[in-house]
């Protein structure tokens, strides 16, 4: 274990829901990898989820970023985000999109962020991705619009690969106007991409060719975060489908015990975190609202 991982970061991604309805052929977070996993279904129910989110609280979350899978087709997200925001943390959900509309309107004033995945300005190259059928790109900008509108803020994530490193995206996301755009280097991830991934896994150097690309938008007030496979390595406290912190630590996804059966200091000192590089990384940055305001402890 890393000697850093003692105390849990205020920021968590929850991996609520496994199941997707896109096909991204670098997805590092399939979780057919353990036994257990492998015959998930869906994730926890919502009685459970509202018990790990109680926890997570009682530890010191403050922001909980939904993922997957892909979380908005998750029955249940709408109530757990109502309970996330009346336990008093920050609600975040990074998310393909394609039944974000529907979410919004189940559980209104109860989401905080909204991080949408588009990875070229190009309909083609993202369908070649496997993310979108040739209308992705499109619905994300009317998406964007939707979530100026309702007042919420917004990410754009976008992962890095042999298929759009050369890509100037700069129209795109001035035309998206996200507040953060989070770029990732493709990550491999045994046991959850290889043997798909290797034709998309680019050099350390293609992927900062990318990022010098589009150094110009900090002029319009969009915030980039670029994150190498380094970068990523062991810096997300990540919690699995079944409610398990998991790790990426050696290019292999590792598992916990349980939180509701070990409880949140016990399950997350049985992974690897390095606090450091989270915050190296951005981890931390002004995400609060103003009845939720981000607040920096001694163990951050």
């Amino acid at each position: 274990m890393n000697p850093v991982s003692q105390s849990l970061p205020p920021s968590v991604n929850f991996h609520l829901w496994k199941p997707c309805n896109f096909h991204c052929t670098f997805c590092f977070a399939v979780f057919d990898d353990d036994p257990l996993l492998k015959q998930v279904r869906g994730g926890l129910d919502v009685g459970q989820c509202r018990a790990v989110l109680d926890a997570l609280k009682m530890a010191g979350a403050q922001k909980v970023n939904f993922v997957g899978g892909e979380p908005t087709i998750c029955p249940h997200l709408p109530e757990v985000l109502r309970h996330t925001r009346e336990i008093g943390c920050i609600t975040s959900i990074v998310t393909n999109g394609s039944r974000l509309a529907r979410v919004l309107s189940a559980a209104p004033q109860c989401v905080d962020w909204v991080g949408l995945s588009v990875d070229s300005a190009d309909e083609h190259t993202q369908a070649a991705l496997g993310r979108g059928r040739g209308n992705h790109v499109q619905r994300s900008l009317d998406l964007f619009d939707l979530l100026h509108r309702s007042g919420i803020r917004t990410k754009l994530n976008t992962v890095v690969t042999a298929l759009n490193w050369k890509e100037d995206m700069s129209a795109f996301v001035l035309r998206a106007r996200p507040e953060r755009w989070k770029m990732f280097q493709v990550l491999p991830i045994a046991g959850q991409n290889d043997g798909k991934v290797e034709p998309l896994l680019i050099t350390a150097e293609m992927f900062q060719a990318f990022v010098a690309r589009h150094d110009c938008l900090a002029e319009h007030g969009i915030t980039v975060a670029a994150e190498t496979n380094e970068d990523m390595t062991e810096s997300y406290a990540m919690i699995d489908p079944l409610g398990r912190f998991f790790s990426n630590a050696g290019g292999r996804l590792r598992y916990s015990q349980p939180i509701l059966d070990v409880g949140v200091v016990d399950a997350f000192r049985q992974i690897s975190f390095d606090a450091l590089r989270f915050e190296s990384r951005g981890g931390l940055y002004e995400w609060g609202n103003a009845s939720v305001p981000l607040t920096i402890s001694s163990r951050s």
